[in-house]
């Protein structure tokens, strides 16, 4: 096939470091047009605006809303010849199952399946607890070549291989470039969740105790999982369905027939 028309956005806003990696990088195998938003919007899930402002940019286009504001506002408007969304890449990783929801990167990916468009979410884990004061970490210390590697790949020969004709998009993560050379891993998401909640007064402090065990490389994660494979300095893709699915469920069935409307 033609190069292809790729829509690029993301979730920690268009002056990230990420971003324009990944930019460079696919810049090699199609047409990118980005759609990013103007500020950091980490963590939104598919929150959705109705209005947003847009101006131009030397990459494309700022949106002044959230991920999903810009998938939908690309392809609606901006850039509808698209062939492919790239959603990255994202300052930490977006791990395990529990994790698909709430980021705003694999949102992105997700919401542009609902316009019958493939999709790539790509992060980047980086190892540090979650007690670290992530924001201090400078983007300049951060290598994202294993990422962008993995991700050009994957944009220049997924959609001919008919890789999606058997999943909706690929969440990707990759281990920081100074780990070495990284192979690529087809993984499925992790089901392993370690949220703990803690009342201290008049709060509760929420904490996600995996992300020191990463840190500390003791994970419960068993092989063929995202986390397990990135842990192992490999790049870990998923290949993923995004419409919820229903199924024939008789129980419920049956509650549903008793139900009596008028009790």
């Amino acid at each position: 096939m033609d190069e292809p028309t790729i829509l690029l956005t993301n979730d920690d806003g268009i002056e990230a470091d990420g971003l324009q990696a990944v930019y460079d990088g696919l810049s090699a195998v199609g047409d990118v047009v980005t759609v990013a938003p103007a500020t950091d919007q980490s963590a939104v899930g598919r929150k959705l605006s109705h209005e947003v402002d847009v101006w131009g940019h030397e990459m494309g286009f700022v949106v002044d809303g959230t991920p999903a504001d810009c998938v939908v506002a690309g392809l609606e408007s901006l850039a509808p010849e698209t062939d492919l969304v790239v959603a990255g890449c994202n300052r930490g990783a977006n791990l395990g199952a529990y994790t698909l929801g709430r980021s705003g990167t694999v949102s992105a990916a997700v919401e542009a399946t609902f316009f019958d468009v493939p999709a790539i979410a790509v992060s980047m884990y980086i190892p540090v607890r979650e007690d670290t004061d992530f924001t201090g970490i400078d983007d300049g210390d951060l290598g994202y070549d294993e990422a962008v590697r993995a991700t050009t790949y994957l944009a220049e020969h997924a959609l001919e291989a008919g890789v999606f004709d058997g999943c909706d998009y690929l969440n990707v993560n990759a281990p920081v470039a100074d780990w070495g050379p990284a192979p690529l891993v087809v993984t499925r998401p992790s089901l392993e969740y370690e949220m703990t909640a803690e009342r201290n007064g008049d709060a509760v402090t929420l904490h996600d105790r995996i992300w020191e065990r990463m840190a500390e490389g003791d994970i419960p994660d068993p092989e063929g999982t995202d986390r397990r494979a990135v842990v192992d300095g490999a790049v870990s893709v998923s290949p993923l369905t995004a419409p919820h699915t229903t199924e024939h469920h008789d129980a419920l069935d049956a509650l549903a027939e008793a139900y009596d409307p008028e009790a």
